[in-house]
């Protein structure tokens, strides 16, 4: 709980700058979004952002000096991925939530916390997501079938006789 809580505290801190140097409201992603949509520890690792896809291609340049600038150095240009001591942040973009899952990223819960704006998936928006990527080889090589066992936690808690009252608690 205690890194999950320092990766959460340092994406607060880069959405912050996200949203008032490159007017970006980001999307948490991966297992640190999951663990605060379900309100459930899934010991992420690093931290997961999305965000327009411009800034991946035409202002992929402008993204990478912001991070820079913040003391990340790039360490995966393939995964935007970059690292500052033991923090790893990657980057995709926001409009592949559509063709990977079928998730309207229209549609995600607006967020606003400590100052930070961002958008965040619902549990049945990452039940898609884990879905689809355990169909996905290099997800699953890569990941050591941990989205396997995210799928099946999600599949769970919303198919819950308690889910009415944990999904109000969201």
């Amino acid at each position: 709980m205690a890194k999950e809580a320092g990766l959460y505290g340092e994406f607060l801190t880069i959405c912050k700058l996200l949203n008032c140097q490159l007017g970006i409201v980001p999307v948490l992603y991966g297992s640190l979004g999951l663990t605060k949509a379900a309100k459930i520890d899934f010991s992420p690792q690093d931290i997961d952002v999305l965000v327009p896809v411009v800034f991946l291609q035409e202002k992929w340049e402008i993204l990478k000096a912001f991070m820079e600038q913040q003391d990340y150095s790039l360490i995966d240009l393939t995964e935007h991925e970059f690292q500052k001591a033991d923090v790893k942040l990657g980057f995709s973009f926001t409009e592949d939530l559509k063709d990977f899952a079928g998730v309207d990223d229209k549609k995600l819960e607006a967020v606003v916390e400590e100052g930070a704006y961002y958008y965040q998936l619902s549990p049945g928006a990452y039940l898609k997501v884990y879905r689809h990527s355990s169909r996905d080889g290099y997800r699953r090589t890569k990941n050591n079938d941990k989205d396997l066992e995210k799928l099946e936690v999600l599949k769970v808690l919303i198919g819950s006789p308690l889910r009415e009252s944990w999904l109000k608690a969201l």
